[in-house]
């Protein structure tokens, strides 16, 4: 796993620790909500480690398994929920570790100086009670920042149900907070874990807010005055545990993304892990393009000003599964194209497919020195390969989607995206025979 083994063999500790990190590592991969982007924190005389660098901050693990530099850890796998999607429930018979503050600590500035991570993703099971777990978690990042003085990331999982103190000495230390949503509807979380409701994650993630806001009219009024949670909040909801349609879970990320602190919705993929319980649907993969499609549409809804009922309705409630939710928008409404691009706006712009922000900001920067031609819009960047069907410029000769129909634009676009993975799959076949 990324570079656990070598770094083990590094790291002068015992047996028993080193047991404990791989147990508490591997617990700890099916959450994917981290991201280090949005926070500045520079190194300072006598200190170590910072959040700047050339190469910036990875810290987590790709599709292909590349490995990304950051401790990725539990604090402790034991856990007093029974969640029915979550491999460190209650009721599983899996190997179970727990690490002092002390030994987290050592452990993250070990890794440091060695140069395997550049900082720590640190969540936890909850034992006790979410309040006994918080402070744990708290004092593992005080020490790192205060006794240590180490200025690398930190994102911090913060446990529902715990008390606003907590979050608020937390957030002085994290760069990133977070805080799992899970199952985007009430009534499917609590038949699923039964021991949970949203109300005990709507509140940290309200105490963050608060934290974050208060924080930044004090900066305005004293300089100095200590950054909360720099890099804003996170969530996490699980796709494909529970019935939900994409229109359900793109309209709570809207909603989500109307609070000023959070940055990021994080869609991940249910992998069946407690196949023996009777209330998960039966799969043998994770749904990774549905997934992908709602990372589309969330990317969207951050950058390029589409509102989640645009995307999503009660019409088509699901996201389409062979085409972008883009092009499928366009597809939907082609009275709307196609789009001169020497004369249309910014903002539909945005809504042309294969067109993104960054062309779309060149487009209109270079327009105002003349008109662009086909050639110069392919040196923008634009993906003429689906930007042809919307747009007419100086000198385009190709039929547009008014000429040809959404279906034939459709069959187009998608048909060699299908005959591509049956190609794939018929050449794994061959290597790997049934």
């Amino acid at each position: 796993m990324w570079r656990q083994k070598n770094a083990y063999l590094c790291i002068n500790m015992n047996e028993a620790v080193t047991e404990k990190l791989r147990v508490l590592a591997e617990s700890a991969k099916y959450d994917v909500s981290c991201a280090s982007s949005g926070t500045v924190r520079r190194n300072q005389s006598g200190g170590l480690g910072n959040t700047v660098g050339g190469m910036g901050i990875c810290h987590s693990f790709t599709e292909d398994g590349r490995c990304i530099s950051l401790l990725k850890i539990m604090l402790t796998n034991y856990c007093i929920y029974d969640c029915a999607y979550c491999i460190n429930r209650r009721t599983n018979d899996i190997p179970r570790a727990t690490l002092s503050v002390s030994e987290l600590v050592e452990l993250t500035i070990e890794f440091y100086r060695r140069n395997y991570i550049e900082g720590l993703f640190l969540s936890s099971g909850v034992v006790r009670n979410p309040d006994y777990t918080m402070e744990r978690m708290v004092r593992v990042v005080k020490d790192l920042r205060t006794v240590h003085r180490f200025n690398g990331y930190i994102h911090l999982k913060s446990i529902p149900g715990c008390s606003e103190e907590l979050i608020a000495e937390a957030g002085l230390y994290a760069d990133r907070m977070s805080v799992n949503l899970e199952i985007p509807t009430e009534q499917n979380l609590k038949l699923l874990a039964p021991e949970k409701d949203h109300a005990s994650v709507f509140a940290p993630m309200r105490y963050i807010q608060q934290g974050m806001l208060q924080s930044i009219e004090d900066r305005r009024k004293f300089r100095h005055t200590p950054r909360f949670v720099p890099a804003g909040q996170s969530t996490q909801m699980i796709v494909g545990v529970s019935p939900e349609n994409d229109m359900q879970i793109l309209t709570l990320s809207s909603a989500l993304y109307k609070r000023s602190s959070m940055k990021r919705v994080y869609y991940s993929g249910f992998v069946p892990v407690n196949d023996y319980d009777k209330r998960l649907p039966t799969l043998t993969q994770a749904p990774l393009v549905r997934e992908n499609r709602l990372y589309q549409a969330d990317w969207l809804m951050r950058f390029y000003r589409f509102r989640a009922d645009e995307i999503v309705d009660a019409q088509h409630p699901n996201l389409d599964i062979d085409i972008d939710p883009k092009l499928a928008w366009a597809l939907r409404h082609p009275e709307l194209f196609p789009v001169d691009v020497n004369t249309c706006d910014y903002l539909m712009l945005l809504r042309v497919p294969g067109i993104g922000v960054k062309s779309a900001n060149l487009i209109v920067a270079a327009r105002r020195y003349g008109r662009l031609n086909a050639e110069q819009l392919k040196k923008i960047g634009i993906v003429m390969k689906k930007a042809q069907y919307f747009i007419t410029c100086r000198e385009l000769p190709l039929l547009t989607v008014q000429e040809i129909s959404p279906e034939n634009v459709r069959k187009a676009l998608s048909e060699p995206r299908k005959q591509k993975l049956l190609h794939n799959r018929q050449q794994l076949s061959l290597i790997f025979p049934d």
